[in-house]
């Protein structure tokens, strides 16, 4: 919001330690495999799009949404329809249920936690995408993670994102609509400042909080920015000559 506070790195408690303990297959919903994720701290439930076809060192992208809980999607349903999208590039997507949605440091162990399980089926290199308080999830779970190789917000709020200037050199991309009435753009604008390079903050003209209004728009944008991180990522570094 226009007037909130913003907390210092070194104010913000590191998140407890959540072990994921079993995985278990809960049946297909909507082309994604159910997934449950036993872990110390209770059941995380996740829908997992696996691409096929991938060849080389496999990929993928977490999805998570902001304090309404549940698989909630901004942009008209952006998530699902991007999941299956990636699908065709080879790419892996992991939409996350958290258990306490209005706690930030527990669904940042749930993202985590859904991490863990990419790397547990080989998933070598990978994404977060989080939307309004989902962005704070987003930037400090990245920060946690040597998985996470690029984060991305929507209309993310500014509260408990201390640790942007701490994701460098992930990439961090900020989207936010100027018409938003629930967390205004200075938000992305106040994060934008204090992330480093590399960053970018890309704003939509008169789009609201959830994106609606440049939903395909953003859906094609978003899916070309993902893989080119996420293949950058995957490219063995040049050596020195």
């Amino acid at each position: 919001m226009a007037g909130e506070t913003q907390p210092r790195p070194q104010d913000e408690p590191q998140p407890l330690e959540m072990e994921l303990q079993r995985i278990e297959a809960a049946g297909v919903h909507d082309g994604s495999h159910v997934i449950r994720l036993h872990t110390s701290r209770g059941l995380v439930l996740a829908h997992y799009y696996e691409g096929p076809g991938s060849t080389g060192a496999r990929e993928g992208v977490v999805l998570i949404g902001g304090v309404g809980g549940g698989f909630d999607s901004p942009a008209r349903g952006l998530y699902p329809r991007l999941a299956k999208d990636l699908q065709t590039d080879g790419v892996n997507s992991l939409r996350i249920r958290y258990r306490h949605p209005t706690e930030l440091e527990e669904s940042v162990l749930d993202v985590l936690a859904g991490l863990a399980f990419l790397q547990a089926v080989g998933i070598e290199s990978a994404a977060i995408v989080g939307n309004s308080s989902g962005g704070a999830v987003a930037i400090w779970a990245g920060t946690l993670s040597p998985t996470v190789k690029a984060v991305v917000t929507l209309a993310t709020q500014s509260y408990g994102t201390g640790m942007a200037d701490q994701l460098s050199p992930r990439p961090l991309l900020l989207i936010h609509g100027t018409a938003d009435a629930v967390l205004p753009p200075s938000s992305s604008e106040q994060v934008c400042r204090r992330a480093r390079q590399p960053k970018e903050l890309k704003l939509y003209p008169g789009a609201g909080h959830g994106l609606d209004e440049v939903a395909d728009e953003l859906e094609a944008f978003l899916k070309s920015w993902l893989l080119d991180k996420l293949h950058a990522a995957a490219r063995p570094a040049k050596k020195a000559s």
